[in-house]
């Protein structure tokens, strides 16, 4: 009489194990772009609130904010998040600037860290502004950037 055999055998628990590491090998680069890509996404929602403001004061004065506090917002390192150090507005060129950090209580990916995106002015007919997302002068990888910035 044949004992019948119970369990796997060693062949089946290695293909298994095969498997899932294949499959972690694929899920792990693509979960790490996707938490650099909401990183960078907090960066261009703080812009928002300057972007919001350099319009304003582009409509009433025909011109751009030659400093923060005139356009009426905080200085740069005020408007900071979990993952960007400081926003920015370049006098006169209206130009808002994120930038990723991981020191001093941020926490940047290695990937963008010291990086930058930046909102861009395009004045129109009109006295309106268009704004162009970018990757700024120390440029966040275009992959990372979000769909509205391509």
């Amino acid at each position: 009489m044949k004992k019948m055999q119970k369990g796997f055998t060693l062949i089946e628990l290695m293909i298994v194990v095969a498997i899932i590491a294949i499959l972690a090998a694929i899920a792990i680069p693509a979960y790490q772009d996707y938490l650099i890509r909401s990183q960078v996404t907090e960066g261009v929602t703080l812009m928002d609130g300057a972007k919001v403001a350099v319009t304003e004061f582009y409509s009433n004065h025909g011109t751009f904010p030659s400093t923060q506090v005139s356009a009426g917002l905080p200085v740069a390192a005020s408007i900071s998040g979990s993952y960007v150090s400081g926003v920015a507005i370049t006098p006169s060129t209206g130009v808002i600037t994120a930038t990723f950090s991981d020191t001093g209580g941020h926490k940047a990916n290695t990937a963008i860290n010291g990086d930058m995106v930046s909102l861009s002015p395009i004045e129109i007919v009109g006295g309106n502004l268009k704004w162009s997302c970018k990757a700024g002068t120390t440029a966040v990888s275009p992959k990372y950037l979000p769909s509205t910035c391509r």
